[in-house]
């Protein structure tokens, strides 16, 4: 038996997560991130989570199931690691992902620490992914439920931090959660999941920088691959990679963002095939198994949390970055993003794009 704390959301996964741990005789408490105020998230959403009724159904599913609850208070944390990096990023003309940093710095930082200050051995999620440990090291892998695998967002984790995580769900199905939440009387058994990010539920991310950063993203021009002007954009925040909608231009032929330039606050507009590229580079890059190959290695790569993984060859670089050369050119690789390699079901690492070619 271990002493567990089981982070809930309020939702139904991190809910059933909770149940199944205390099914198996394991000391488990229950615990909610306080992230935001509603304020700061401007607006309340069916889609997202709302600080005040996801505690009180995070509260309402620990009491049924018989452990104590608590609630952290972890808003300067979430402002200062998602909010502020997630606004940075767009300012900066790129992509953010800003569950990933979530994960890294709130999830499996701030509140894996809290756990050990509390004599708690393991911190329990409601994921869908899997961790194993073979070969003399732990593993990383993708969720028997591949509709629901959260693997991508999760290639950040270190050693450490998977020696002492659990993801229940990794084996079970979201129907089968969904039954067993239904089975067990839990008010979240129905609740939707949540698919906006939490502290722009509208879908507005503008707004949301400007709620941040109490800036303004100003006006700059449309420029074709040639330095032709061909409009005034609204603020390069409201604009990524490989978009053609809501552009506000009437031009002759199809125009997609292909590249934004934050240092002459300019939006470079091209053709469909100017989208294409054969390699992508990143920044920084996180081996899952504390070091990288000595050489080339082929895998699947992913690029997007809901794009299909791409067979490619990478290539580790002295300074700690990646370099994927992709079997078949990819469209719209975006800086940014998350570029999440994968060895059949295991997450070998990940890192941020910072260039495609």
């Amino acid at each position: 038996m271990s002493r567990v704390l089981i982070a809930m959301s309020g939702g139904v996964d991190s809910s059933v997560a909770a149940a199944l741990m205390m099914g198996e005789g394991h000391d488990c408490v229950g615990c909610t991130m306080k992230l935001y105020d509603n304020p700061a998230a401007g607006l309340c959403s069916a889609r997202t989570c709302c600080a005040q009724e996801d505690v009180a159904d995070a509260r309402s599913a620990a009491y049924r199931l018989g452990m104590p609850f608590y609630v952290f208070n972890f808003q300067a944390d979430f402002r200062r690691e998602v909010m502020e990096r997630f606004a940075r990023t767009y300012e900066s003309g790129r992509t953010p992902n800003p569950c990933i940093d979530c994960n890294q710095y709130l999830k499996f930082g701030k509140l894996l620490r809290r756990a050990r200050e509390l004599d708690r051995e393991v911190l329990v999620t409601g994921h869908y992914a899997r961790i194993v440990y073979e070969e003399g090291r732990w593993k990383l892998k993708k969720a028997l439920d591949q509709s629901k695998d959260q693997s991508y967002v999760l290639y950040a984790m270190t050693q450490d931090q998977l020696a002492r995580t659990r993801f229940p769900l990794g084996e079970r199905t979201k129907v089968q959660v969904r039954a067993l939440a239904e089975e067990l009387g839990l008010r979240n058994a129905r609740k939707p999941d949540s698919q906006d990010i939490c502290f722009a539920p509208d879908g507005d991310y503008a707004a949301a920088i400007r709620r941040i950063t109490g800036r303004e993203s100003p006006p700059g021009p449309f420029l074709d691959r040639a330095g032709r002007v061909l409009g005034e954009h609204r603020g390069i925040v409201r604009y990524t990679i490989g978009q053609r909608r809501g552009l506000g231009l009437s031009l002759p032929e199809r125009r997609w963002v292909c590249a934004i330039d934050p240092a002459a606050n300019a939006v470079i507009l091209g053709g469909e095939t100017d989208l294409w590229g054969s390699a992508a580079q990143t920044g920084p890059f996180h081996w899952i198994a504390g070091t990288p190959p000595a050489g080339p290695v082929r895998c699947r790569v992913k690029l997007r949390y809901r794009q299909p993984e791409q067979p490619a060859t990478v290539w580790p670089q002295a300074d700690g970055s990646v370099r994927a050369a992709f079997d078949t050119p990819q469209r719209a690789i975006t800086p940014g993003q998350a570029m999440v390699l994968y060895d059949g079901d295991e997450v070998l690492g990940g890192g941020r794009v910072v260039r495609a070619d």
